[in-house]
């Protein structure tokens, strides 16, 4: 098991290499001039070559990439371009917003996903299984700014029972969440009604209910743990997406979390800020991914007879 770990820790190196160097090409040919919005329109061109001198702008582009990967392997994240402060600082404080608000979205999604799924497949073709699979469509086929603005109209602007925007308390947890963990929650109900489904089908859920066990034992303690591995592989992507995604949700509600701060950061082109968050977010969903395999071998005794 522990070498298996120590594999999956060493191939975090290469995507994280991948997706450094991609952001940041893609920076480069991204339109404007930090150099331009950090000293203004009123800047001389002898005070933005100084500055783009000092930045090491001038440089080829794959030198600057080499000499960030260096201060990355040294644990500097480099200096925000527009904020003067350490991008590890500016990830720091912000990071914790965006944890908790995926933490509590992928909770609440699970919790409501996965009876849902359960009762659907259990009550195959009735009236509640139609009902929960359009639910389950709408809520994979709304867009999360468009959901998360209706939620806003709604529940704030008409009701005033949450706040519009920021995360002052508890409370302006409630709309976030929703609108980002309402599609997760359609898409691990979906996928629980199939994979219990196709277990319900198998020959020792028959015979389990040939030997008299009541419905209810054989679909908590045979099918469900047997219809979780793809569950499971579902939820620790919807995790890792949710640490990912929630640009959308930051933006609209204004969330002082990662995917804000990277919007800012875009529009303004500040690279090592742009690099820094997605750098994070890469290592996030990289461990997500391996804690759902190591999960795999708690549910299931032949994986972890593989990891050994």
């Amino acid at each position: 098991m522990l070498k298996y770990i120590f594999k999956r820790l060493l191939a975090l190196i290469p995507v994280i290499i991948g997706v450094t160097f991609l952001v940041f090409m893609i920076m480069q040919l991204a339109p404007g001039d930090p150099v331009q919005l950090i000293l203004g329109e009123n800047a001389t061109p002898e005070q933005k070559e100084e500055l783009r001198e000092e930045m090491g702008l001038n440089d080829p582009v794959l030198i600057q990439y080499v000499r960030y990967m260096v201060n990355f392997c040294k644990g500097d994240l480099g200096v925000s371009y527009t904020t003067k402060r350490p991008v590890i600082d500016e990830v720091a404080s912000r990071f914790p917003y965006t944890f908790n608000l995926s933490i509590v979205a992928g909770v609440v999604s699970i919790i409501l996903a996965i009876p849902l799924g359960i009762l659907a497949a259990v009550k195959q073709n009735t009236i509640f299984d139609n009902v929960s699979m359009i639910v389950s469509l709408i809520g994979v086929s709304m867009p999360i700014f468009w959901l998360a603005l209706l939620l806003i109209l709604v529940f704030s602007l008409n009701l005033g029972w949450f706040p519009v925007q920021g995360a002052d308390s508890w409370i302006s947890y409630i709309l976030p969440a929703i609108s980002l963990g309402f599609m997760n929650m359609a898409s691990i109900a979906r996928t629980t009604r199939s994979s219990m489904l196709e277990t319900v089908r198998q020959d020792y859920i028959r015979t389990a209910r040939a030997k008299g066990v009541s419905k209810s034992n054989v679909i908590v303690k045979h099918a469900f743990k047997n219809a979780l591995i793809p569950t499971i592989t579902v939820c620790g992507i919807q995790m890792g997406q949710l640490l990912g995604g929630s640009v959308l949700t930051e933006t609209v509600f204004a969330w002082p979390g990662l995917g804000r701060l990277m919007v800012q950061s875009i529009n303004s082109r500040d690279v090592p800020m742009v690099l820094g968050c997605m750098t994070v977010l890469t290592v996030c969903f990289s461990v997500v991914n391996l804690l759902v395999d190591l999960l795999y071998g708690f549910m299931d005794p032949r994986i972890k007879a593989m990891y050994s």
